[in-house]
């Protein structure tokens, strides 16, 4: 049967809706003019390293793709459990901070002081999460068509709807909060709690290897694949810091909400231009944009669960599907420990506080996914030399090298500063934070080594 390529443009509108997001600004906003200087790092070291390595894994083995099938190929069923879990439980603490930030956004139509009301926040989470659970349990999904047209209208509009405004209020001299010269440009090396942007930045950046599965769907990939990944990257590179310094340029550094950031810079422009009407409609819109691009990351690391649980190593309980198909006890137990986790709300002073720690664990539990996935790429490298490969790293052996460890370098640089404390979000004291994030990464790691144990049992009794 024609199967049917996607074009060039298509394929980078699919990775830059899959990750771009205007929820990131206000978070790398706080770090003033140095953001220029971290988004270019993080691209370099991070952004790009992944996409490349994600890209000829994907070629490499096209009838199997995703984190779960490299890690397994190179190194074993238990680290490719560890892959696959970690991929999941790192989105299962990314949902409080996109939830929070349609919540926050969603406050703009009745009461912007909403933002800041634990218990409207916390609300307004559990219905839209248990909301999207629902629909996913009666095996409603939504198309790639109607989620990119959401995310187009939702996201990528309002983006550079929102960079155009803040070069209009550049040019038009109105008080601008930061300054921008060859000396605030360069953070410091001695001051390490600079570094702690690299956390916010580097949320900005997860989820590229997810392009690598498009490879085998385009016209001549060898060529056109890097193209569209340099484009994309380029794309999402821009956006994110020009979004993110709009909002370091307009609002104060201590009046900057990582919840509802967007929205007050939306507020001031629309005040000071005279177009007060329009926010309204702009609140609308990046509710359905944040909606629409949160549908597709809702079900698919719980299927990623799922094959753990069909390999043995969770209850059989948590294998069965529903008559739709869907991996509804999955489902229902990640809605259940998503509201748990909310309760986390009443233990950080403040909602800036809540939002930077569930950032800060989620991109520290996937930048160990990601080590996983470049140390099995070094591997596979060697392992598969005569697989045939639609596309591969330029350079043969010293470009997979390159790649690889300059990935790993980024990796291994924001798991660092990412238990440095931040000095300008209220988290309460710098050792209750440390304690939350060792806590956390024990907490949601540790259950891997129980479901090693439970398939070893599993497996004594049948012998």
């Amino acid at each position: 049967m024609f199967h049917k390529k996607i074009s060039f443009l298509a394929l980078v509108l699919l990775i830059v809706s899959a990750m771009d997001s205007i929820r990131n600004f206000p978070a790398s906003a706080l770090f003033g003019s140095t953001l220029i200087f971290f988004f270019i790092f993080s691209a370099i070291v991070f952004l790009l390293p992944t996409a490349l390595v994600s890209a000829e894994l994907s070629a490499t083995f096209p009838e199997k793709g995703g984190v779960y099938h490299w890690v397994y190929t190179a190194f074993g069923e238990r680290w490719a459990m560890l892959a696959i879990w970690l991929q999941w439980v790192n989105t299962l603490v990314w949902y409080p901070t996109i939830l929070s930030f349609i919540a926050g956004t969603a406050a703009y139509l009745v009461d912007p002081a909403l933002a800041q009301n634990k218990a409207y926040l916390i609300s307004c989470i559990l219905i839209i999460f248990w909301g999207l659970t629902l629909i996913n349990l009666r095996g409603i999904h939504v198309s790639a068509r109607v989620n990119s047209i959401c995310v187009t209208i939702g996201t990528i509009f309002p983006m550079l709807f929102l960079i155009t405004l803040g070069g209009v209020w550049v040019f038009s001299g109105k008080p601008l909060q930061i300054d921008i010269n060859t000396h605030t440009l360069f953070p410091s090396l001695t001051n390490t709690t600079n570094w702690i942007a690299l956390i916010a930045i580097m949320a900005s950046f997860l989820g590229m290897e997810l392009s690598g599965v498009h490879v085998n769907d385009i016209r001549e990939p060898q060529r056109n694949f890097p193209k569209a990944v340099l484009v994309a990257s380029l794309f999402i590179l821009l956006t994110m810091m020009f979004g993110s310094l709009t909002i370091a340029l307009v609002l104060p550094e201590s009046s900057i909400n990582l919840i509802a950031g967007v929205m007050q810079v939306f507020s001031n422009f629309f005040e000071s231009f005279g177009m007060k009407p329009l926010i309204p409609v702009l609140t609308v819109l990046i509710v359905i944009g944040s909606i629409g691009g949160m549908t597709n990351w809702l079900i698919a690391p719980a299927k990623g669960l799922l094959h753990a649980a069909e390999f043995g190593y969770m209850p059989q309980f948590f294998s069965r599907k529903n008559k739709t198909g869907a991996a509804s006890k999955i489902l229902v137990a990640q809605a259940v420990m998503v509201s748990i986790f909310c309760l986390l709300f009443f233990l950080i002073p403040s909602v800036n506080g809540f939002y930077w720690f569930l950032t800060a664990l989620s991109t520290e539990l996937y930048m160990v996914m990601y080590i996983l996935m470049f140390l099995a790429a070094l591997r596979l490298h060697y392992k598969y030399v005569n697989r045939p490969k639609v596309f591969k790293i330029p350079g043969r052996h010293v470009g997979m090298w390159i790649a690889c460890l300059v990935g790993l370098f980024g990796c291994g640089a924001t798991i660092s500063v990412s238990f440095l404390p931040p000095t300008l979000v209220d988290i309460g004291s710098s050792t209750k934070y440390l304690m939350m994030i060792i806590g956390g990464n024990i907490a949601l790691v540790s259950p891997v080594l129980l479901f090693f144990l439970y398939k070893k049992k599993k497996h004594s009794k049948k012998a």
